[in-house]
């Protein structure tokens, strides 16, 4: 290649976050040598932050696998073909589900930020094998929200900051986590205008509370006393737009007389606000137009967390702002990832844990099978999977399916995952690295980069338009590598599940175009269970023919464009997709296929949020009883300190220097402070430090040791690390380095959330000592 000759620009997409933000990328050999925002994205629309500049190192890391592993006897890898493990994985499956039935065997994960066709396949390895329980990052993450939020509407929503005149932030710092499309653009917006605001409740003080009009400093762990004393303020100076609750709303009386209770002024005390500032920020919020609100992590990994997402909502919801221009409203998801709305099937007569007794009698869930803890959105608690294992409860699990995740390393005390782990009969990952997972499990399946296959990702939360991208492969797939389709389809075919008799006349249809195609899928379907029961890996072996090789894992989405075009006809119809059923969703998996830089598939009006209500007459509920415990356990006082462990770490800040994990290669880091424990100055001058010195993290769990950085955005005694560090990384030459701390060596499973299990990651009691510098 000469100079003068032009590099082609390929479509992608960022897997950093759940946004996605699509990519234009050049490539060399089996690298990614430039990146830059594709201009063309319907939602990030040329928005990029500097995070993006990592692909290559995930594509290219040293620790990617090439072949199936299995664990030899003293803890070593050997390296198999593939008829080999697929035949001994399901040979082994088979007989744990024939002894113990498929209760017993666990599915964990499902895709990353960016790869979740492979999530689509598993299903029909689930039900192949009878798995009822299932698990992944969600449920340490926003179980806790989803239960809420199913309580009060039974749908999903999304913030509109974009046009709103307030937007608060709780427990959340956009900047550096986003959580809504060009998050920066918005941000600046928004501070340049003076007839907009930005509220912030966040202990620390972040780029997002440096611009903000109001920063509500609460005390780490104590966001739920200012929701509150908000939620209150509203009530007590009836401030809220009644004739608006009348039309929609129901149990506006039953919490209003527990927030007629409260005390702001000692609730302001206990959080650490000044009381006059709470009620600054909440008339803003009270007198504004339209206001936006979003919580993360901060709150969602905290005491309370669970709490916290109720009073979030009773904010925003108090105040009347949904399903306008500027408010929350419920988006139209292409494929929903959350069961939040649906009743989970199985009943228990009799919960096991207090935090599921109620002072009502609501029907009762499903609940894990030895801890008893909530099944919310369709996941068992992360925090219990190490109860759930080391037991000899009848009904433990025995085996565990892992696909694109890595539960020893990103759930807490990691110590324990890892017993559990080899405490099964049978441990499986998928994964493109040998990770720390990997390296605990009976056998390892290399799955090809999500650069190396067609790829999506089913995050799709925009209001009023929403957009799908399926991003085509950048290179071919490394060698001895599979899709998880491709994956997924051999153990199904292995396990006896579906087969040549399923295929073959619908392959002659396929050959003969999308309507044919269709027909005969119907009648297949129809006649036999089979088809329907394993559609993906169907729709795989037979429409997937007709693609490409690399592009052959998007065949399932075929069959996601026939459901969506059911469920959601209007909003299809705004998008270009009406007509008959058939021909609209053949026209959109078309559009999908053939848009490389994705196609708006929704587009609805925001009064359309109303119908997404899933309550009887599209009422939102404000009133969730079992909640009232919680509720009475604040009103007792604020948390303690242990002066044991003085110190509260939160486990997992976001900062500009941090990755995800699936980054396994630090080495993108080329300057500045890396994985520092971050103290403010006046901690660091109790502790005798200075900036470069080092500190030993002392928790229940365990220690870790961390380079000191000052900051005068934490309170006295708040202390953080971030996260994405810490990964055990075997380089070219052989050599394995951590860089940075495991964070999960530091956290325990038993502080958790009572209702959903989440853990407490932001409030991690710590202390700490300095150390002398490492030679």
């Amino acid at each position: 290649m000469t100079n003068s000759e032009p590099v082609e620009w390929k479509k992608t997409a960022c897997i950093i976050c759940a946004l996605n933000c699509g990519l234009e990328v050049q490539t060399e050999g089996s690298r990614i040598i430039r990146i830059r925002a594709d201009k063309m994205h319907p939602v990030s629309q040329g928005y990029l932050c500097e995070k993006a500049q990592r692909m290559d190192y995930y594509q290219n890391g040293a620790d990617r696998i090439s072949s199936p592993m299995r664990r030899s006897a003293d803890g070593s890898y050997e390296a198999i073909d593939w008829d080999t493990a697929i035949r001994e994985i399901a040979e082994k499956f088979t007989e744990i589900k024939r002894k113990h039935g498929g209760e017993s065997i666990l599915y964990y994960g499902g895709g990353g930020q960016g790869n979740h066709l492979g999530g689509i396949y598993a299903d029909s390895t689930i039900k192949a094998l009878g798995i009822e329980y299932r698990s992944n990052a969600l449920a340490q993450e926003k179980t806790g929200e989803g239960w809420v939020q199913g309580k009060m509407m039974g749908s999903g929503v999304h913030c509109d900051f974009e046009h709103a005149e307030v937007a608060v932030f709780l427990g959340k710092n956009p900047w550096q986590s986003h959580g809504f499309a060009r998050a920066r653009v918005i941000l600046r917006d928004m501070q340049k205008d003076p007839n907009r605001s930005i509220i912030v409740i966040d202990p620390r003080k972040t780029e997002t509370s440096e611009m903000a009009d109001y920063h509500l400093a609460v005390k780490p762990g104590t966001d739920a006393w200012c929701l509150m004393a908000m939620a209150a303020i509203i009530v007590q100076d009836n401030l809220a737009p009644m004739e608006w609750h009348v039309e929609h709303t129901t149990g506006y009386d039953n919490i209003a007389a527990e927030l007629r209770k409260i005390s702001i002024p000692e609730y302001a005390q206990i959080c650490g606000v000044d009381e006059d500032l709470i009620r600054g920020a909440t008339r803003r919020i009270v007198h504004a137009k339209s206001v936006s609100m979003l919580e993360d992590l901060g709150v969602q990994m905290n005491m309370h967390s669970t709490l916290n997402s109720y009073l979030n909502r009773l904010v925003w919801l108090l105040t009347g702002n949904y399903g306008r221009q500027g408010t929350n409203n419920s988006f139209v998801p292409l494929l929903g990832l959350s069961m939040s709305g649906r009743d989970q099937s199985k009943k228990t007569k009799n919960p096991k844990t207090p935090s599921q007794a109620t002072s009502a009698k609501p029907r009762v869930g499903r609940t894990s099978p030895v801890t008893g803890f909530k099944v919310i959105m369709g996941l068992i608690p992360c925090n219990v999977i190490p109860e759930e294992i080391l037991t000899d409860h009848p009904k433990r699990f025995r085996a565990m399916l892992i696909e694109s995740a890595n539960p020893v390393h990103s759930l807490a005390d990691s110590q324990k995952m890892r017993e559990a782990l080899r405490a099964l009969e049978l441990s499986v990952v998928l994964d493109v690295a040998m990770t720390e997972t990997a390296l605990q499990a009976d056998y390892v399946l290399p799955a090809s980069s999500i650069f190396e296959k067609a790829e999506a990702a089913f995050f799709n939360l925009e209001v009023p338009k929403n957009a799908f991208h399926l991003r085509h492969p950048l290179f071919a797939p490394r060698e001895g590598t599979l899709s998880e389709a491709e994956i997924h389809a051999r153990l199904v075919e292995a396990l006896g599940a579906v087969g040549p008799a399923q295929y073959g006349l619908l392959r002659k249809a396929a050959k003969l175009g999308l309507l044919p195609y269709a027909l005969a899928f119907a009648w297949k379907s129809m006649r036999d269970k089979r088809v329907a029961r394993n559609a993906p890996v169907v729709l795989y072996r037979t429409l997937g023919e007709q693609m490409t090789k690399a592009a052959a894992p998007a065949a399932a989405l075929w069959g996601i464009c026939q459901m969506y075009i059911r469920q959601q006809p209007q909003a299809a119809a705004g998008a270009g997709f009406s007509g008959h059923p058939v021909l609209a969703a053949n026209r959109l998996f078309n559009a999908i296929v053939n848009s490389p830089s994705g196609v708006v598939y929704a587009i609805a009006e925001y009064k359309h949020s109303w119908q997404a209500v899933r309550l009887p007459d599209h009422r939102i509920n404000l009133w969730i009883p079992e909640l009232l415990p919680e509720i009475e356990k604040i009103s007792k006082g604020g948390p303690t300190v242990d002066m044991q462990y003085p110190f509260i770490l939160s486990a997992g800040e976001r900062r500009t220097e941090t990755s995800n994990t699936t980054f396994r290669d630090s080495s993108w880091h080329k300057k500045g402070s890396f994985g520092t424990l971050r103290i403010s100055p006046q901690d660091a001058a109790d502790l005798g430090c200075q900036p470069g010195d080092w500190v030993r993290v002392t928790t229940r769990r365990g220690s870790a040791d961390a380079e000191v950085e000052l900051s005068e955005g934490l309170q006295s005694g708040h202390v953080s690390l971030p996260n994405g560090l810490g990964l055990d990384y075997r380089r070219a030459d052989g050599v394995v380095e951590r860089k940075g701390v495991s964070l999960n060596e530091l956290t325990g499973v038993m502080e958790r959330d009572p209702i959903a299990g989440t853990p407490w990651h932001k409030r991690v009691a710590a202390r700490v000592e300095r150390i002398p510098v490492p030679a």
